[in-house]
């Protein structure tokens, strides 16, 4: 979008698909395969398209399909627990997200990297050592800092230092992990040769990605309802820390997890939505082929208090009902995802859906 607003023909392809100019297509793969990745590299530059920005997945990285893209610079903006099926340690996962800037990036290329998070430094040394042109961002960045900000509800002012001067940003997006996204994706056009005042100023008319911190609409008593991707630790953390700052009433949560996935965060986000959270609702997300109350029991033993309802039609309709003036709710877990899959079987489910019927069931 930074791109598109500084006049070049971009596309990005990520968890969200394939979006370039006339071509939205949901994908159902972070980093497609390399043949995959390559076709849809050679159809887009016979579109036009001259910049690309593309998500790099530990399991894309891990597994070389991005070892033939001629990259020209790379970000990152966190670390979470997350894949937790596929790594064996937090380490294996961030050693796997490394190999972007200390094996495919090109010596000297830019590296843009959040400076607040606990896994901003480890990356910053890795990439200095590659001999990477390191360039960070954030509350402790050096090439964009980020001097204040105020939260709304519907979008966030910040005040961004760059080349000792201060420029002030209208975020149209809510939340702090909007904020890193932003500066880092800010870094990483100016870095590619796009003006300053032309990459932040363009922050100012950013869309973001459907699902991510999504308001779907209000109650009548003016109560926000959010639709969420938060689907790992860290996630389900920022985005209820996000809302509290404009949230006069309660905070209210709907989430469950995967099924045939990683086990071991279903407790901890049960303890992180209890901290976080005033009112709790256990639910399911996609079980597979598990037993969908075996899921939500290792959620609720470390979630005192919450109430379990695992249709998830029922407690998403069931949470907005509760809402009052001043309370917010996240439905968290699936964001843009259009399907609930239970056993082997994919049924048609949206939150987005369920949100606008429940809203439509108060207002009658």
């Amino acid at each position: 979008q930074i791109w598109e607003q500084a006049g070049f023909a971009a596309a990005s392809i990520g968890t969200t698909g394939v979006v370039a100019p006339g071509r939205n297509e949901y994908g159902s793969l972070t980093t497609p395969d390399p043949v995959a990745l390559h076709e849809l590299l050679k159809e887009l530059t016979e579109a036009g398209v001259t910049h690309a920005s593309m998500e790099a997945s530990s399991h894309g990285l891990d597994q070389r399909r991005l070892d033939g893209v001629k990259l020209a610079a790379g970000g990152f903006t966190n670390l979470g627990r997350d894949h937790m099926d596929y790594h064996p340690t937090v380490e294996d996962y961030h050693r796997a997200k490394l190999r972007l800037f200390d094996t495919l990036l090109p010596k000297g290329a830019p590296a843009v990297i959040f400076a607040d998070d606990p896994w901003s430094q480890p990356t910053v040394d890795a990439a200095r050592a590659a001999g990477l042109n390191v360039l960070t961002v954030g509350r402790h960045g050096e090439f964009l800092t980020l001097k204040r900000v105020e939260h709304e509800r519907r979008r966030q002012r910040a005040e961004v230092e760059a080349d000792g001067v201060l420029h002030e940003i209208d975020l149209p997006l809510a939340g702090d992990f909007q904020i890193a996204n932003a500066l880092v994706s800010a870094g990483l056009a100016i870095s590619t040769g796009t003006s300053v005042d032309k990459a932040l100023a363009a922050l100012e008319k950013l869309e973001g990605a459907p699902g991510r911190l999504d308001l779907v609409g209000t109650t009548a008593a003016g109560a926000p309802v959010y639709v969420d991707y938060a689907h790992k630790p860290d996630a389900l953390e920022n985005v209820l820390t996000s809302v509290r700052p404009f949230t006069t009433g309660r905070v209210v949560v709907v989430f469950g997890c995967g099924g045939d996935r990683d086990r071991g965060k279903r407790p901890i986000m049960g303890e992180i939505a209890t901290r976080l959270a005033d009112v709790v609702i256990v639910t399911d997300d996609n079980p597979r082929t598990e037993i969908p109350e075996t899921i939500r029991a290792a959620i609720l033993a470390a979630a005192p208090g919450a109430i379990e309802i695992g249709d998830r039609r029922k407690a998403i309709h069931e949470a907005v009902a509760m809402l009052h003036a001043g309370d917010t709710l996240i439905v968290a877990g699936k964001g843009h995802e259009e399907g609930q899959t239970i056993g082997t079987e994919t049924f048609h489910f949206s939150d987005h859906e369920e949100v606008r019927e429940a809203l439509q069931e108060r207002a009658a």
